[in-house]
């Protein structure tokens, strides 16, 4: 049992915080992976929350690597951005509330194929930045638009 189980059993649904370690990765062509969630069937990056005792790449290269079957060195990473606030308010389908402090990184180095190995996943595909699907995950809104800010081969090369 993780650590963000354990508190759910003392606290319920009510708000906690949850640090939060997600990856932008970005094939040759530029394209960003996104993964379908299996909770509510909306797509954002890999990602989730770190345990007890975990650095932020050890918990990013671990999510990443439990949702897609992918290896990434930590020395890859390559800091994106932090979202915090309101924006990272989360009530997820079983009423779970979070306030989510998300330390995304970005790369385009990784071994492996990809293979949905997990409970959480029910697709992960490659998406042109300026294609990106209609049912984009609200945390996952915002790293959107800031990905979109940016220029050319900025967006995506390590």
């Amino acid at each position: 049992m993780g650590y963000i189980e354990k508190i759910r059993k003392s606290v319920g649904h009510e708000p906690i915080f949850i640090c939060g370690c997600g990856v932008l990765i970005f094939n040759e062509q530029g394209q960003v992976l996104l993964q379908k969630r299996s909770d509510d069937g909306t797509w954002g990056n890999p990602g989730g929350s770190m345990e007890l005792g975990e650095t932020i790449y050890e918990a990013a290269v671990r999510e990443v690597f439990e949702e897609t079957n992918l290896v990434i060195d930590p020395k890859d990473l390559k800091l994106f951005k932090i979202y915090s606030g309101e924006e990272q308010h989360h009530i997820y389908p079983n009423g779970d509330e979070a306030y989510i402090v998300s330390i995304m990184f970005k790369t385009n180095n990784y071994k492996g194929d990809i293979k949905i190995d997990d409970d959480e996943s029910l697709d992960l595909k490659f998406f042109d930045l300026d294609n990106l699907p209609d049912n984009l995950n609200k945390l996952f809104e915002p790293i959107a638009n800031d990905l979109k800010q940016q220029s050319g081969d900025d967006r995506w090369k390590n």
